[in-house]
């Protein structure tokens, strides 16, 4: 305790002892301190460098780890051969072990689940009506009851797919084995079976000459080249050689179909390397956002569009951009050349196309071309003169409470998205969207207005940068990224698609899902972007077959979905989807990763702890699944590949 002041008057100080002098305390202090900068000086071997363009790493001698600097600032940087993090307790005494961790691996389920589809299990089918097609949409397990708890295994002679651009064009029969298309659709030249490889030639039931130049003929229509076109959503894909010629014009398309008599269509295209997910116009709305496909398409996907009063048509005309183009081939359009191979009267097929005309009009559309075997409409870029048309008309109107982005278990209406007001008949609703590939960096519309609370132009700016400082990292720490191995990505929770803009400059495509149970929805904004993605329920299984994606992303997932479902369910089906050559890369607090982890090892993934990009004093860290330099042998077995 310091000793009190004496008061004026009083008497004399006593003696004092030296050691609690203050300016002697002082330096005893400093001479401490130094003694100890020094000793640590010499025990620990740092560095520090300023930013360059490609993140430094050094070696440390303990057990941190790498440290990403991407910032003005400068930092510490550290080894990315340092091991994993351990945040295992490390007792001496004998305490009682975590039951998660003692818990043995999950079994691999039985052979026959090979190709299980959750949601889209025909044995579940039976329990729903065919009126609509209605069994051929999502009805998945009902938690805790009929959820499978075992790994899906791969096919026996599975094979690692051929890498891009390569497996465009080929894929292993092993991988995909079936064989119905190239049986059924041999004379169309969908796919072939050449030995142990499937062969996509480019043919299609209404491309005699090849998608290629199919697509050419579209192009004279539609400004395919300029890069108003980037999104398309085709409906009824086949095996996806349309969006496969549709590349070679920098546009990204979507591919839907269901599961039916075409077997495994849209496995077969995102065995290709094309994004594609299961889906059919039937009773609920297109998993996707208002206003977020530059064209449509339907090359004889046996939608019936004039039924129902119209209803398919008008969710066609919700996702559609305002002056989005509308492209079909196939029955009715060219009914006078084609009906006897249609096997259909001349007169019906001229009543459809007579139905179809009258309804695209009252939607308002504008046809602007028929040209052999297509037909193509567009959307108006605003709702003037529509509205003034529709009090003509009694049908159909403008929804009430249209709700224009739901777009997760949400039943069709039977009437007309409207778009957003303007003041003059020649502005575009919404507002205009930049041209590829300026859209993908440049503020869209929907942030501009102020549609999403709290994501602006600035956010908008400083989440690009965010995400190209953590994928710089993300190469740094998975090798295979920046390798050429990854083609078909998913980001189970994309937010504004900062993610996969950051990765635009490798060739690779992300499906980016935006939870509905995000505090914002940011769909639209990604798909304003010319990004493409939908709407996820991850207590859900995902739309799409076994083995389909090389890499997950996940940020914050688990931290979402941990008191909503079991994230046990969660996992298996991301080893479901993933295929057995791919990378999974969590971001979540690192007590969620500890629990993560506690699961992940019964699933024999080879994963490990490691610090973000923003070092090891964030209480946010990685789980890194790479199984990228592994071979599967059996059901179980992995083994390292060796160097060549």
């Amino acid at each position: 305790m310091a000793q009190s002041l004496s008061t004026p008057g009083g008497p004399g100080p006593p003696p004092t002892n030296p050691l609690n002098m203050p300016l002697v305390k002082l330096l005893l202090t400093a001479i401490l301190c130094s003694l100890s900068y020094f000793v640590g000086f010499n025990g620990i071997n740092y560095t520090t460098t300023t930013t360059t363009t490609t993140p430094t790493v050094i070696q440390t001698r303990d057990c941190l780890h790498q440290l990403n600097s991407t910032t003005d600032e400068q930092h510490l940087h550290y080894s990315s051969s340092s091991p994993p993090l351990d945040f295992n307790t490390h007792h001496t005494l004998r305490l009682s072990q975590d039951p998660t961790n003692t818990l043995p691996f999950f079994n691999f389920c039985p052979t026959n689940f090979t190709n299980y589809l959750p949601c889209h299990d025909p044995l579940l089918e039976k329990s729903f009506t065919v009126e609509r097609f209605f069994h051929r949409e999502r009805h998945c397990p009902e938690e805790g009851k009929e959820r499978v708890k075992c790994l899906i295994p791969k096919p026996a002679g599975y094979k690692r797919v051929f890498p891009w651009p390569m497996s465009r064009d080929y894929a292993w029969f092993k991988n995909v084995p079936f064989k119905k298309l190239t049986v059924y659709k041999k004379s169309q030249n969908w796919v072939r079976l050449e030995g142990d490889k499937l062969v996509f030639p480019g043919g299609g039931t209404s491309f005699p000459m090849g998608a290629r130049d199919y697509v050419d003929g579209i192009n004279r229509i539609v400004p395919l080249k300029s890069g108003s076109v980037r999104t398309v959503l085709d409906v009824g894909c086949g095996v996806a050689s349309f969006a496969a010629s549709l590349m070679d014009y920098n546009i990204l398309t979507m591919s839907i179909a269901p599961r039916d008599i075409h077997e495994a269509q849209v496995q077969f295209a995102l065995e290709r390397g094309l994004p594609a997910m299961l889906g059919i116009l039937s009773t609920y709305r297109l998993p996707y956002p208002s206003s977020s496909y530059d064209m449509v398409h339907c090359s004889r996907c046996l939608v019936p569009w004039t039924s129902y009063d119209g209803l398919y048509l008008m969710e066609i005309d919700r996702v559609l951009r305002p002056g989005g183009y509308w492209v079909l081939s196939g029955p009715p359009i060219s009914w006078k050349t084609s009906y006897k191979g249609w096997q259909r009267s001349a007169k019906d097929l001229e009543n459809e196309q007579i139905n179809l005309e009258d309804l695209a009009r009252r939607l308002c559309w504008k046809k602007i071309a028929e040209k052999d075997t297509i037909a193509v409409w567009r959307k108006p870029t605003n709702h003037i003169h529509c509205i003034q048309k529709l009090k003509v008309w009694k049908s159909p109107q403008l929804c009430a409470k249209p709700d224009p982005d739901a777009g997760w278990y949400r039943k069709m209406e039977l009437c007309i998205t409207p778009l957003p007001d303007v003041k003059d008949v020649h502005d575009i609703s919404g507002g205009a969207i930049a041209n590829w590939p300026r859209r993908l960096n440049t503020a869209p519309p929907r942030i501009r207005r102020g549609t999403v609370e709290g994501i602006t132009t600035k956010y908008f700016n400083e989440d690009n940068q965010l995400w190209k400082k953590r994928v710089s990292y993300y190469e740094i720490i998975l090798k295979s990224l920046s390798h050429g191995k990854f083609r078909n990505i998913v980001d189970m929770n994309a937010g504004i698609g900062g993610f996969a803009a950051a990765l635009a400059k490798h060739p690779v495509w992300v499906m980016n899902a935006v939870p509905i149970d995000a505090n914002e929805d940011t769909l639209g904004i990604v798909y304003d972007r010319g990004l493409i993605g939908t709407y996820m329920n991850w207590c859900e299984a995902f739309s799409t077959y076994p083995r389909t994606y090389d890499m997950i992303h996940a940020t914050g997932i688990f931290s979402m979905y941990i008191e909503k479902c079991d994230i046990t369910d969660i996992l298996l089906e991301m080893y479901r989807i993933l295929r057995p050559e791919g990378a999974v890369i969590i971001r979540d607090h690192v007590d969620i990763i500890v629990k993560v982890k506690s699961i992940t090892d019964r699933m024999r993934w080879s994963s490990k702890i490691l610090h973000t990009e923003r070092g090891p004093f964030h209480p946010e860290k990685i789980l890194l699944v790479d199984e990228s330099q592994a071979v599967y042998i059996g059901s179980g077995r992995r083994h390292k590949l060796l160097p060549s």
